[in-house]
């Protein structure tokens, strides 16, 4: 009798196996998605508060500093070598309006390797600050298998710092604080015065000695810290190559003095100023020569009296 109730082809409702493992599949992805979102907002927040921190710092140094000439004057070129002269009346308009802040945005390739060339490519925006020298370098690099690495490079009230991390949340070893990177954060500052040349005027704190024909060194003071690099000129009168013996590199943790250069390319004009667009940045050990920063500035955006 039972049997007149059993439904013919009735088979027990069981789980499938593979419906389940798609199940938690899906699960699992959409939880990583979460949480990859999650994190990638947290760090970017935590980045950018920290950079604009900095950047808020560099400009209270700059408002506390001295007022300088507001514009250049062709009288305070008479007593400087004739190659830094041309340079100059090269590079500079009569009048020309002394740069008190920059923007900068560019794009580029980094060596992140001292041994074996490593090159990934990144972004970064710039401010700079000239009154009293100082910076705020914010980069954002993209390493195998799609890691992102932040870098903050920074000299701001006489204090140099470097510090690198992934995704903007896990720091890794930098630098911060010591008279090291004070120092080479401030030759930074000066070399790239080539993108803000009025900064390199004897009324902004600069001294000019001859080399020879094609060469001159400028020294900057910034506190208790004196730095001096070499300009080298071209046929055109232009700043070709910039080098300085005193600048350290880290190496496996530790600052080692390494000779440095910078070779510099295409000039345009900007703001009435003659200024290149592309550069390489090399270390120098006496193993060989080690560029590790190419770039190319995509946009200037200058603070000048009107």
């Amino acid at each position: 009798m039972q049997s007149d109730f059993v439904v013919s082809g009735y088979v027990t409702n069981r789980p499938n196996g593979l419906s389940t493992v798609l199940k938690w599949g899906k699960i699992s992805v959409f939880t990583l998605i979460a949480l990859s979102v999650i994190l990638g907002l947290w760090g970017h927040s935590r980045w950018a508060w920290d950079t604009h921190t900095r950047v808020q710092a560099l400009e209270a140094t700059t408002q506390q500093t001295k007022v300088r000439p507001a514009r250049y004057d062709e009288g305070e070129l008479a007593t400087l070598p004739p190659v830094v002269r041309r340079y100059f009346s090269q590079v500079l308009n009569a009048n020309q309006p002394i740069v008190r802040r920059l923007y900068l945005e560019q794009t580029g390739t980094f060596n992140r390797s001292f041994q074996v060339g490593q090159w990934e490519p990144f972004t970064a925006r710039q401010r700079v600050s000239t009154n009293r020298p100082g910076f705020v370098w914010d980069a954002s690099m993209t390493m195998s298998p799609g890691i992102t690495v932040r870098v903050v490079d920074a000299y701001v009230a006489g204090v140099g710092s470097l510090q690198p991390s992934i995704f903007g949340l896990f720091d890794l070893q930098g630098s911060h604080g010591t008279e090291d990177i004070a120092r080479g954060e401030l030759i930074r500052f000066f070399a790239e015065g080539v993108w803000y040349p009025t900064a390199l005027l004897p009324s902004q704190g600069v001294q000019w000695t001859p080399v020879n024909d094609q060469t001159a060194q400028a020294a900057l003071t910034d506190g208790p810290l004196t730095v001096r690099l070499q300009f080298t000129f071209n046929v055109q009168g232009l700043v070709e190559r910039i080098s300085s013996a005193e600048r350290s590199a880290l190496v496996d943790g530790v600052m080692v003095p390494t000779p440095w250069e910078v070779r510099l390319f295409n000039y345009q004009s900007q703001s009435g100023m003659l200024v290149p667009q592309d550069a390489e940045v090399a270390w120098l050990p006496a193993t060989g020569r080690v560029p590790y920063w190419r770039g190319k500035i995509e946009k200037f955006d200058y603070d000048m009296p009107r």
